[in-house]
């Protein structure tokens, strides 16, 4: 597993592209200060030996310094050692749908975004919990396997979208066959589903599946994205909105008679989520009843640092800066490396 140790330290990226703006700035200022003496294009023939393209190069190799230096002293690590833990806890595993139906934007800033922050506060919450993701559209896939990596479950929310499943549609039934499916062996720890959806399924009998769920002992709670009236959904391309065949715009609506009757199905509880954090709040309030019991897991007790290499690489960075002027060298002045 790699991690920084010390990831504060990263946002001292932000200062490149402040960097890249002033270099710029500097660089409109100086060639505005040459016209003043003359014709560019004269004084260019005048000084051979002054190098355009050099400085460049050289600006670049700074700014990968920096960058890497910033990586470095935000302390890269791999884990090295495993251990076997055992801590009381509960197991979760969360369905999220990535249809393209997820894109309206009745829910500030999108159902899916939405859905994403809703996760991520959920998973700041838990503690010795097991989390697993699957997402499903016209199909549904394991994201991430059940586990107490909580990194690893934010990671992999950022690359969510409709894009990784090809198959288009609703399979609320199918998420959560594969959910019930995800977990450990049956043990005294409750174990949930929490189905994220706008309800609209068109693919399986997810009434069902959630019955099955609650014969397993699974608890299917349900959360509810979108508006009752309806949204169209964006195309990713300035204002336009996605058409059917007959060219009409598509309304997508939250059928939260569906996303009801799947949590009455699964012994869940159905919420809708909103701007406020309405939603979450009920979620955790439902984590916080599940039956806690001894899960055992594995996590990394030991880190190597990783730092050496970067160190490296910043000093032969600099060591190149160093030895590359900025004015070309008379013996090598036919020589276009630059």
């Amino acid at each position: 597993m790699f991690r920084f140790s010390n990831p504060e330290y990263l946002t001292l990226l932000i200062s490149i592209p402040v960097l890249l703006l002033l270099l710029w700035a500097g660089k409109k200022r100086q060639q505005k200060r040459l016209k003043l003496y003359g014709n560019p294009e004269l004084l260019s023939e005048l000084t051979p030996d002054v190098s355009r393209r050099r400085p460049v190069f050289k600006a670049i190799l700074q700014l990968t310094a920096i960058v890497f230096c910033v990586l470095m002293i935000a302390g890269p690590q791999f884990g090295s050692k495993k251990d076997k833990t055992t801590r009381k806890g509960a197991e979760l595993m969360i369905a999220l749908d990535v249809s393209n139906s997820m894109l309206a934007e009745d829910i500030t800033p999108s159902r899916l975004e939405k859905s994403k922050q809703v996760i991520s506060k959920l998973v700041d919450k838990l503690k010795n919990d097991k989390i697993g993701l699957v997402i499903f559209a016209g199909d549904a896939f394991t994201q991430l396997p059940i586990t107490s990596d909580y990194v690893s479950a934010k990671v992999f929310l950022s690359s969510l979208s409709p894009d990784l499943i090809k198959t288009q549609g609703t399979a609320i039934g199918s998420a959560i066959d594969l959910c019930a499916r995800s977990f450990g062996p049956k043990g005294n720890a409750e174990r949930a589903i929490i189905v994220i959806t706008d309800g609209e399924n068109f693919e399986d009998d997810a009434i069902s599946s959630a019955k099955a769920a609650k014969k397993e002992g699974i608890k299917v709670h349900v959360v509810g994205m979108g508006a009752i009236q309806g949204s169209p959904i964006p195309t990713g391309s300035g204002s336009d909105f996605r058409k059917d065949k007959q060219g009409n715009v598509i309304v997508t609506k939250l059928n939260e008679q569906m996303c009801q009757e799947i949590a009455a199905a699964g012994n869940g509880v159905y919420v809708r989520s909103d701007n406020a954090n309405s939603a979450l709040r009920v979620l955790n309030k439902e984590l916080d009843k599940m039956t806690k019991a001894d899960i055992n897991s594995s996590v990394y007790s030991e880190y190597d640092e990783q730092f050496q290499a970067l160190a490296w690489i910043v000093l032969i960075l600099l060591l190149v800066d160093v030895f590359i002027l900025e004015r070309k060298n008379k013996l090598f002045r036919n020589v276009k490396l630059f």
